[in-house]
């Protein structure tokens, strides 16, 4: 391993670790709160941090490609939990588009070189990462079809969904590769946690929408709104 590659290889771990603890921070503090939007800002540029070093390894420097598929899938979710804050709607916008494109074309290349890349994890993980990328992009193309009426505040059970589920994909790459005895558990156990965690949220706040309708919009964007917290 040559000194570029230790570097790009610590930096992208100390990124990854750094993330999971923001992401634990933003889940346990009150969502609005200072605390919150901060650790969800800088869980998010980390992020960023660890989807480039994670490119580099793959091309750069040749690591498994089935790292390609947890990066973009976590990388996806970070960014699409974070722009559907910007938006609030489901109107189609160029750089959502492109971003959905790109994603689906490094799926492509991943499953185009599936027989030579050298799997390092188990198959139940690499079908199910998959599965679950392809599944959530193909959502965000079909939801631009929604009516601008029945679509209402389903951007705020997206960012929920995908934000959590950007946290539990470094979880689970995380886990997977200091517990690779472990092994597809130590991947799919913090998968299923992440679901959990999605299912339950959601249930939650939407049962707290349902019981106060005329607030339903204020309420929900003085929650989330990460995008107006520097203004």
């Amino acid at each position: 391993m040559t000194p570029e590659h230790k570097i790009n290889v610590v930096t992208h771990v100390i990124a990854g670790s750094i993330a999971l603890l923001l992401g634990v921070l933003a889940l346990l503090t009150k969502k609005g709160g200072e605390n919150h939007k901060r650790s969800g800002r800088f869980f998010l540029i980390l992020l960023v941090i660890v989807i480039i070093t994670g490119f580099i390894g793959v091309f750069v420097f040749g690591r498994n490609t089935f790292l390609l598929v947890i990066i973009v899938l976590s990388g996806y979710f970070g960014f699409s939990g974070y722009r559907v804050l910007q938006t609030k709607s489901n109107r189609p916008r160029l750089v959502d588009v492109c971003v959905a494109i790109f994603a689906l074309i490094s799926v492509s290349y991943f499953l185009y070189y599936f027989r030579s890349i050298g799997m390092i994890w188990s198959p139940v993980i690499i079908y199910s990462t998959v599965g679950t990328l392809l599944l959530v992009i193909s959502y965000d193309f079909i939801r631009y079809f929604i009516p601008a009426t029945r679509y209402g505040m389903l951007w705020l059970y997206e960012h929920i969904f995908k934000m959590i589920g950007a946290f539990t994909a470094l979880l689970s790459a995380f886990s997977g590769t200091v517990f690779s005895q472990y092994q597809p558990y130590s991947q799919f156990l913090p998968s299923v946690f992440g679901t959990l965690l999605q299912i339950g949220f959601i249930v939650y706040f939407y049962k707290r929408n349902k019981r106060r309708p005329d607030g339903l919009r204020s309420a929900a964007t003085k929650v989330f709104d990460f995008v107006s917290a520097g203004k």
